[in-house]
């Protein structure tokens, strides 16, 4: 099946997916509405508190080989879709760097053990390399003399969501997009015609119409810290709360993140917030005269088994949801596959990457 350029279609949910997907389309040539329940900013979006870490291979110690193949293919796609937009997004491939302290050195074995497994199943993917205090040392000078060992993951990435998700509003401008911010709709509300796609993309505000969607809690805090000078995403392993710091430009970091099964939006917990900055400041204890400049919290959209899926509900209208919390890991790869859905009525890679295609009508 070729889809017709000029042809109209609609995204509901102006998200991270929301975006591409109507920035993508428009590239395309077709004619392209989008209805958001927000404004510009994303504000109710997951995608705006999260730290866009692109790291397959380390996501592979909480998740499944299919995300981490759509992780590999969407990390390799990133830099293609960054140099379509007219606004500069940061973005790294400076690799991930995997920290402990001694009291947790069996949890970092058995990290360790799963990274191993997935580089024995993804052989394409590059493997962790163990690194001692010396090693460390010369690849992030911050920590010198902090920690007696670690892990390094070559190639892994990071991007600014925030700056991304400006560059996508700006992008769909140009690009003519006609955009209804705070103007939230669901599929029964828009009518674009039987020849038009309709495309659902409003993760949680879905869950009416995709019922097993739940919501999982995330909560992440901003800081402010020029005096850490901490180069790339770092990750420290420990039992019970694993924590992430993503250094982003102008002295800021993303520090998270806690996973709740809540659908609980209320401000950041006392107890989550101590735990978070309490581990980050014995990774670097510049963290402790650091200033605290958002605790942000939002509901990451999650189906049964925590992976993503396009679902084809009847000709020409497909939803897309359940990115959890690889949203922008493996968004390019989710993306591409509904294109090809879209343009041929199935989706190789989606087989080839193990995404899931749910068909509520015939092919």
């Amino acid at each position: 099946m070729t889809v017709a350029k000029n042809s109209t279609a609609v995204v509901l949910g102006a998200g991270l997916m929301g975006r591409l997907l109507a920035c993508a389309l428009a590239q395309r040539g077709h004619r392209v509405t989008v209805y958001d329940a927000g404004g510009p900013q994303a504000e109710h979006s997951a995608a705006r508190v999260a730290a866009a870490m692109l790291a397959p291979l380390a996501e592979s110690a909480v998740t499944e080989l299919a995300v981490v193949r759509m992780g590999q293919h969407a990390l390799a796609r990133w830099p293609q879709l960054l140099a379509t937009l007219a606004q500069p997004v940061f973005f790294q491939q400076l690799g991930t760097l995997v920290l402990w302290h001694r009291q947790d050195a069996a949890e970092a074995e058995r990290f360790a053990g799963q990274l191993a497994r997935t580089s024995a199943a993804l052989p394409s993917l590059p493997q962790a390399q163990r690194m001692n205090g010396a090693a460390l040392s010369a690849l992030e000078p911050a920590l010198a003399d902090r920690f007696a060992q670690g892990l390094y993951l070559p190639d892994e990435g990071q991007l600014d969501n925030r700056e991304l998700l400006a560059a996508l509003a700006h992008q769909m401008q140009l690009l003519g997009v006609s955009v209804h911010w705070h103007s939230p709709h669901t599929p029964a509300e828009v009518d674009p015609g039987p020849e038009a796609w309709l495309f659902d993309c409003r993760g949680l505000g879905a869950q009416p119409q995709w019922s097993a969607l739940r919501g999982v809690r995330g909560e992440v805090a901003r800081i402010h810290a020029p005096g850490v000078g901490l180069s790339r995403p770092t990750r420290l392993v420990h039992p019970r709360y694993p924590l992430y710091i993503a250094p982003k430009p102008g002295g800021m970091f993303v520090i998270g993140a806690t996973e709740i099964e809540s659908d609980d939006l209320s401000p950041a917990s006392v107890r989550s917030t101590l735990e978070l900055l309490s581990a980050a400041y014995t990774v670097h204890p510049g963290f402790g005269e650091a200033r605290i400049v958002e605790l942000g919290v939002q509901l990451r959209p999650t189906l049964p088994d925590n992976l993503p899926a396009l679902r084809l509900s009847a000709p020409r209208r497909m939803a897309i949801n359940g990115l959890y919390r690889h949203g922008f890991m493996i968004a390019p790869a989710v993306l591409d596959a509904a294109l090809e859905l879209m343009d041929q009525g199935h989706s190789p890679l989606a087989e080839q990457l193990g995404l899931t295609v749910n068909r509520d009508h015939p092919a």
